[in-house]
Formats: C-alpha cells, structure tokens, sequence
C-alpha cells in the first residue's frame, strides 16, 4: 500500500476518473471542488447557489476524509468573474467565523469549464489518530 488513499463523496463525482481528494499520510488534497447540484449532477444556475453547493461539498469531503474545516491550511479559489466575491465571502464567513482562526487563501480568475462559476481546491491536516 502507498500510503495514499482515495476520498469521494456521493452526490458528487467528477467526470473524469479522479477522486474528490487524495489522502496522503496526514494530509488531505481536494481536487477541484465546484458547485454541482447532487441530485442533476450538472453545475446549480446561479452563481450564489454554486458557492453554496461548492462549500457545502467542502464540508462533505472534509467529514469524509476523517478531518474537518477547522484542519483546512490553505485554500485557493478560482472564479470566471470577480463579482462573485461578495458570494464567496458571506460563505467564507459563515464557515470560517473567527478571523484568528481561518486558512490562508487566494482568490484567481480562471478559465473555467461549462458554466462553471467558482472551483475551490484545500491543503488540510487529518490530526493524529483519525
């Protein structure tokens, strides 16, 4: 065994035969995380209702992988448009609400695939034990 192990969650599955996030030793390495609609499979219609999902899954593959949000170290955010931040901020407030205890992050325009608004990728710890 490798040491590596695979971590997806349902609901939420990429088209391309990669897992939603690598465990490696006692970290976690999401692969593209975005704002598809579980129950169509396909990208919500708005970009508000993206993050949401988006983080949502977050918090699915996070729960998943034995490790939690508080163990998120950094997370980088590519979005098509700027306009979105305001969205991706409340969001960002609401799941990380204390300012001394959040992950780095970097937002970045990016090309994105289909109608896709908004991907995030994380770095988080599994704590010892998990």
């Amino acid at each position: 065994m490798s040491g590596k192990r695979s971590i997806s969650i349902p609901g939420f599955e990429h088209r391309a035969p990669i897992p939603g996030a690598a465990r490696v030793g006692n970290l976690l390495f999401s692969s593209a995380i975005s704002g598809i609609d579980p129950e169509t499979g396909q990208p919500a219609d708005s970009a508000s209702r993206q993050v949401e999902l988006a983080f949502a899954h977050l918090q699915s593959l996070v729960d998943a992988a034995g490790t939690s949000l508080a163990h998120i170290g950094k997370m980088a955010i590519y979005v098509r448009d700027n306009a979105i931040r305001d969205a991706i901020n409340e969001a960002w407030l609401e799941h990380f609400p204390d300012p001394d205890d959040r992950p780095a992050r970097h937002i970045q325009l990016a090309e994105l695939p289909g109608p896709l608004h908004l991907q995030i990728e994380v770095i988080a710890l599994i704590p010892e034990g998990e």
